[in-house]
């Protein structure tokens, strides 16, 4: 049965992998490239080389990625820089002779390619990172960057890395809007990763401090349909056991969840946060989670 697992567990990780990156194909060459955008990444420095000197884009990404690669496996590991060189090997073989030879390029407004570029784009990165793999390129790079500046969050590496590119951009193609539209399509291509890495499963969590957290609880269970469960807490001024209610819910039922707040004790101590996912009974079942 284990094996049998691991089996379509392989085939699911093969099908995202080169699903994926032919999508994301798609985006750079019937999208970007015709519209002189280069979206940041590793990619993007390869459509300015494409375009100043005609070189394929797919061979660029992979020669750009060698010395990644070697300071990868010396800082990050085999495991990550084997993952990541078999990625961008395919990469290059379908882009370079399957998506550039076959698919046409769309020429209509640059907006419109930005968008749907961005959004292709998006999509192939989404589905290979949702099986947890990498391209290499600027993730490396900005895990690299880490290592160096171990306070450095990774987010405002890949940033800085993407907002070099798009500068460089705007002097290669003598057009700032090729800037504006590179960040069009790096807004839309961020919006469909999370969107597709975490679904529709994003929410809010609830922390209550109250001295009427049954009432509160009961309320929210009756009303709103939503579980909680009670934590015990000691105030650090007073040094008196509280009680904490902590719940989870949808961001739609924000609304109705800081009503019966106010509602029911309009001097509770009520936090509000993010969070990407939520899985389990009454959310996305844990096991249908990709």
């Amino acid at each position: 049965m284990e094996q049998k697992f691991q089996g379509k567990e392989r085939v699911l990780d093969l099908i995202f992998e080169v699903g994926g990156i032919f999508i994301m194909s798609i985006g750079i060459h019937c999208f970007l490239v015709p519209a002189n955008i280069a979206p940041g990444g590793i990619s993007g420095v390869a459509i300015l080389i494409q375009y100043l000197w005609g070189l394929p884009i797919g061979m660029m990404t992979f020669v750009i990625n060698v010395p990644i690669f070697v300071l990868s496996w010396r800082y990050l590991g085999r495991k990550y820089t084997l993952q990541s060189f078999g990625a961008v090997l395919l990469s290059t073989v379908i882009l370079d002779y399957i998506v550039t030879p076959w698919l046409p390029m769309y020429t209509g407004e640059r907006l419109i390619g930005s968008l749907f570029g961005g959004v292709f784009m998006g999509t192939g990165l989404g589905l290979v990172f949702l099986r947890g793999f990498s391209t290499g390129g600027t993730d490396a790079i900005s895990f690299l960057l880490q290592l160096k500046f171990p306070h450095l969050p990774i987010g405002r590496a890949l940033m800085m890395v993407d907002g070099l590119v798009l500068a460089i951009s705007v002097f290669v193609f003598h057009n700032i809007e090729a800037g504006l539209f590179g960040v069009v399509a790096l807004f839309a291509q961020t919006k469909v990763i999370d969107s597709i890495v975490y679904g529709s499963e994003h929410g809010q969590m609830f922390l209550i401090v109250s001295d009427k957290n049954m009432e509160i609880k009961d309320k929210i269970l009756v009303d709103v349909d939503r579980g909680a469960t009670i934590l015990k807490a000691v105030g650090a001024y007073t040094m008196e056991e509280r009680a904490v209610l902590l719940c989870a819910a949808r961001k739609s039922q924000f609304g109705q969840i800081k009503r019966i707040v106010r509602e029911v004790d309009p001097n509770a101590f009520f936090i509000v946060s993010e969070v990407s996912q939520i899985l389990g009974e009454g959310f996305k079942p844990v096991s249908n989670d990709m």
